[in-house]
């Protein structure tokens, strides 16, 4: 019994590894910039807005406990997720946070619902709609990401240019816009705006790396 009782304690406190590697929120969104593709160390530093030093730490972090692989290309270090089952762990810690947290409620209900308060479109809906040709899927994130991985059939223009190519987008037909995540504001903004200019938009649930992992279409 001793033996079968250390062998738990030791296997927890492997699993207590992972959990301490994404106890920051800091490496929470590094995972999830890197959810969208790889990239080396400076650019996730700046895309974080800490120092080089600070990430190339944190990702140190996450590499022990198995979270991101590394690779070497002349003098910069290049991360990516180890697989997709990192994606299916911050989708279940977002979902005991919010099943049991009331500040993420409320910092939802401050900052998000009052940009956007409908339900999002499910994965099933738009997986429908797309294959019927009823809707345009609008990708607002960065080229580099767009490139490395997007719904299929979707359309590509980042946010910051969305004003100015608005009219590449088809009208008389819904437009469904995703980003990074669930809580990426970009999605958010790019559905107001459109909203705005008179256009039925909607947002997807989710952004690229929850369709991914559910198994459906990449391009």
């Amino acid at each position: 019994m001793s033996k079968n009782i250390s062998v738990k304690k030791a296997l927890f406190e492997q699993f207590a590894q992972v959990a301490k590697a994404m106890a920051h929120a800091n490496r929470l969104e590094l995972l999830e910039f890197l959810a969208q593709g790889e990239r080396t160390v400076e650019v996730l530093a700046d895309l974080t807005g800490i120092s080089v030093a600070n990430a190339s730490q944190h990702l140190r972090q996450l590499l022990r406990a198995g979270l991101v692989g590394s690779r070497k290309e002349g003098q910069y270090v290049h991360y990516s997720l180890a697989d997709l089952s990192v994606v299916t762990l911050m989708d279940s810690l977002r979902t005991v946070a919010e099943s049991n947290l009331s500040e993420v409620d409320h910092l939802v209900d401050t900052y998000l619902k009052t940009k956007d308060s409908l339900e999002p479109v499910s994965h099933e809906e738009l997986l429908s709609r797309s294959r019927e040709g009823l809707v345009t899927v609008l990708d607002v994130r960065p080229p580099e990401e767009y490139e490395q991985g997007h719904v299929d059939g979707a359309i590509n223009i980042p946010l910051a240019d969305l004003k100015r190519r608005i009219d590449e987008l088809p009208r008389g037909q819904e437009v469904v816009a995703y980003c990074r995540g669930p809580y990426c504001v970009l999605a958010y903004d790019a559905v107001a705006e459109l909203r705005a200019r008179g256009m039925e938009a909607r947002r997807l649930d989710g952004g690229l790396p929850e369709w991914r992992n559910a198994g459906l279409p990449v391009a």
